[in-house]
């Protein structure tokens, strides 16, 4: 019964993380891909919240780089020998797990400010202001990782080098489950509840314009698109927390648990990892309803280079 149970997480991790890990390359790293060349090429005036959400999708199309060598990795039934290249890797994904929900607080944050100042004139919807705003949430979010690469840097040094593990591994001199805690309730809980309070921020402005025009107000896209992230982060980040925490505390002495139910944990954990960065092939959605005209120019760009490419392929 120990020898089987204790297989579950390699089988997990070759055919189940590997081929999700490809997957997900292969759909999100495109659709991000197009998202900041459409920023670059086709925005010719930048607002506040195409400030944020280049941030995003640039954070999401690093993170997305990482997954083919992980997803080659774990078919191959292989662990990371390259100590910089596990830290850079580990690092890259929890940047891009908190960023992202950071950012898309941000956003909404954007969208009611727009419905409460359509003139624009609010300091915070100023793009020298979201530069701020980016700047320190870049630097908030890497304060909150810091200590995970003390944490991995320490791990590989007691296994001489020879082994990268996923965080909920760890072990070190710094309190891996408080650590764990600590970083769900500050990058994860708070910005959902920010998330949620926007929403009902929006849902409330947008009844009091409707009681005070008499009619059905036009804003109602950026309530559904506020109400989705918050629930898109709350179905794809809650299980990956909750398993994260529990798989941590279960490797603790005081947890007392039985090996092939810390195998069962384990495996649990690994199922909700995909799911959870799930967000990056999910986020150009955002994109395309949240960017001020942004789809309607990248649309007029493809199309002006598919005319392009008609006329030269014609003969003369």
């Amino acid at each position: 019964m120990v020898q089987n149970c204790t297989k579950i997480g390699d089988v997990l991790k070759r055919y189940y993380l590997s081929p999700s890990y490809g997957i997900e390359f292969c759909i999100g790293f495109p659709a991000n891909l197009l998202v900041v060349l459409g920023y670059i090429f086709c925005l010719p005036k930048w607002q506040s919240c195409n400030i944020y959400l280049f941030n995003l999708a640039v954070s999401d199309l690093i993170f997305l780089c990482t997954l083919p060598h992980l997803s080659y990795l774990y078919a191959n039934d292989q662990s990371e020998t390259n100590p910089s290249a596990c830290v850079i890797n580990r690092y890259i994904l929890h940047v891009n797990l908190y960023s992202s929900i950071l950012f898309m607080v941000w956003l909404s944050m954007d969208r009611f400010l727009l419905i409460r100042h359509p003139t624009r004139n609010h300091y915070l919807l100023r793009p020298r202001t979201a530069l701020i705003v980016t700047g320190l949430s870049w630097l908030a979010v890497n304060v909150e990782v810091a200590p995970m690469i003390a944490l991995m840097v320490h791990d590989l040094q007691s296994a001489k080098w020879s082994r990268c593990k996923d965080f909920a591994s760890l072990k070190g001199e710094i309190n891996n489950f408080g650590y764990s805690l600590g970083l769900t309730f500050t990058g994860y809980i708070l910005p959902l509840l920010g998330l949620c309070g926007f929403s009902h921020q929006i849902a409330h402005l947008l009844h009091v314009q409707e009681r005070a025009l008499q009619r059905r107000t036009s804003f109602k896209r950026p309530l559904r698109v506020v109400a989705s992230a918050a629930a898109m982060f709350f179905f794809l980040y809650t299980p990956y927390h909750v398993l994260r925490n529990v798989r941590i505390a279960s490797m603790q002495p005081w947890a007392g648990l039985q090996l092939c139910t810390k195998m069962y944990i384990e495996g649990l954990y690994i199922l909700t990892r995909p799911v959870a960065f799930l967000h990056s092939v999910i986020n150009p959605v955002f994109y395309f309803f949240m960017g001020d005209k942004f789809r309607e120019l990248v649309f007029a760009k493809l199309r002006t280079l598919v005319r392009k490419t008609e006329q030269q392929s014609e003969p003369a």
